[in-house]
């Protein structure tokens, strides 16, 4: 019985070909899920049509955030912030990686993922009602994206005794992936995703913003009071302990540690 609906999808890339002045590959990768119930699903994802009203935008059209300026994200993850809903991160600082154990096609994203689930899984087995609820995947569908390979991936996590994901509180047998478009869902796993992305990645100019993911803190999976391990991972997982790369110190301060 699905009485979770987790959207997922990316921000960033996996490449490893980094250039200066924070060009060539992107310094981080995001993979986000936005965590709805499944008894209020549709009432919270129709908060993409609001926004498209404000923004005077075409019923039904895409919205993808990397499309909109400063001020129409704003309105945007403000409309997220007061949703039913929660969300995970996981924030891959790529140069800190050893780039020819990640850069074989899918095996960052895979790696990410089964971080991702791991938390999610939790984040659902401490909230659901029923011990035989389920979330249920829907991933946002990507060029190079094989169903049966991810699958197969899931699978392989399942036989593992190292993995961390309960896999009674999630559904691994019945995974869905739909284009980015055809979800409200992950148009909001979009922006979730790019939001945080924005925080952490610098820009041509070497400056982030960290206002975005401020603003759907609230939203943002915390256990105990501490949303960093939870619904913030970052891999690797000392890096912002020991050696904080600029831009990401609202990572440690107040409501996130």
């Amino acid at each position: 019985m699905h009485a979770f609906n987790v959207y997922i999808d990316e921000s960033g890339d996996e490449g490893f070909q980094f250039k200066e002045g924070n060009r060539g590959s992107s310094r981080w990768f995001v993979l986000s899920a936005a965590v709805t119930r499944t008894d209020s699903d549709l009432a919270t994802v129709k908060l993409v049509d609001r926004v498209r009203e404000v923004l005077q935008k075409a019923p039904r059209s895409e919205l993808h955030f990397r499309n909109l300026n400063h001020g129409q994200r704003l309105p945007y993850l403000e409309e997220v912030s007061k949703a039913r809903l929660r969300t995970v991160s996981v924030l891959v600082h790529k140069p800190s990686l050893q780039s020819d154990l990640y850069s074989a096609k899918g095996l960052l994203y895979n790696y990410a993922t089964r971080l991702l689930l791991e938390r999610v899984s939790w984040l659902c087995r401490d909230h659901r009602t029923e011990k035989n609820h389920k979330a249920r995947l829907i991933f946002s569908n990507r060029s190079n994206m094989s169903y049966q390979e991810l699958c197969a991936y899931l699978a392989l996590l399942k036989q593992r005794n190292d993995v961390r994901i309960d896999w009674s509180a999630v559904d691994c047998q019945d995974v869905l992936i739909y284009e980015h478009s055809k979800r409200m869902g992950l148009q909001i796993a979009d922006a979730v995703a790019s939001a945080i992305w924005s925080g952490v990645n610098p820009n041509g100019y070497g400056f982030t913003e960290p206002r975005y993911a401020e603003m759907i803190r609230r939203t943002v999976y915390a256990y105990r009071g501490s949303r960093f391990g939870y619904g913030v991972k970052v891999l690797p997982a000392e890096l912002i302990r020991d050696n904080p790369p600029q831009g990401t110190e609202w990572l440690l301060g107040e409501g996130w540690r």
